[in-house]
Parts: C-alpha cells; structure tokens; sequence
C-alpha cells in the first residue's frame, strides 16, 4: 500500500516512518505547513526535514507555500478553534496530494504528538478522506513518543519546542508577569 504522509517537522516523522515501514507500507512524505510561524522557522522545520528524508531514502513531495494570511484568515476570532481549522487545512492538501499521487491513503505525524487533539485529528481526517476520496489511515503513533525523541536527540536532528503557530508560540513563551 502507498501511503502519503503529512509530516509536520522530521522529529515527529521518526517513529511513524518506521512503523509504517515495519508494516511494509510504501511511504511517502508531504510537507505542507503554512501554519507555522516565524517563517524562519518554516525555513528550519523544512530543512531538517528534506536532510532527513533524504538520509532515509523517503520520497518527499514538499509544498513551499507560506501561506500565513491563509490561515490565519481561518483562525482570527475563533482562537479556540484554531487546531480544528489547522489539521483541516493541513489535512485536506494531504488527502489532495495523495489523489493527485495516486495513492491508496494518506495519514499524518500529528498522530504522533502527546500534545495534539487525536480524536479531531482522526475525525477530520475520515471526514476529508472521504471528501477527497482518499482513505484515511488512523494508527496512535502516541506509544512511540519517547522513542522518537531519544532518536531524534541521538541524531542531533533540530526539534522545536512550540507546536508551530504563533498562538502556541505565545502560549509557550509569553508567561503572565
């Protein structure tokens, strides 16, 4: 089976990439992410990313749009909806990504993170799988967790410490004085 995987940085691609392997899938990556901000950091998550995969022979389709104003047109004013319109709008370029590759399904590393909405993310994705008429394929990456970042630390891969958004970026740093 080929499946398309979304990848939001190369820490959180680790663990799922293998697995899925293990599984004997034929993975692909996808990079599409203009959720994340600053840009220099876009620039830096896409970078570790495409060494990589490069390292671990891992196809990888890589949209370069920063496209910010889009979704944060999406966000303003419904903050506490934000991750609903994100993994939506990140989510439905995957599932397009993967019609357009021909594909038998597409996924996401998001399923990787302890931090993420699992349920949404799932939820969004069937919805959207069936939209774009790509299924989406659910696996709880979650129990990889440590796994994934003793490995990327050994591998002195760049990881982040903010989901990728300038909301979560505030929510990270800004501390109430």
């Amino acid at each position: 089976m080929k499946l398309l995987l979304h990848i939001c940085c190369a820490p959180c691609a680790l663990y799922p990439l293998r697995v899925l392997r293990e599984q004997g899938l034929e993975v692909h990556g996808f990079f599409y992410n203009p959720n994340i901000h600053p840009y220099q950091e876009f620039k830096r998550r896409l970078a570790t990313l495409e060494d990589y995969a490069a390292g671990q022979s891992l196809p990888l389709r890589v949209d370069r749009r920063y496209d910010l104003e889009e979704f944060l047109r999406q966000v303003v004013y419904r903050e506490e909806q934000r991750c609903r319109f994100c993994y939506a709008l990140r989510l439905r370029a995957a599932a397009i990504a993967a019609r357009q590759d021909n594909c038998d399904a597409f996924s996401a590393t998001l399923l990787y993170s302890r931090f993420q909405k699992h349920d949404l993310i799932r939820e969004l994705g069937e919805q959207i799988g069936q939209e774009v008429g790509v299924p989406f394929y659910y696996a709880d990456f979650r129990l990889g967790w440590q796994e994934g970042v003793d490995e990327s630390r050994r591998l002195g891969l760049y990881r982040q410490n903010y989901c990728g958004c300038i909301y979560s970026e505030k929510e990270r740093f800004c501390k109430a004085d």
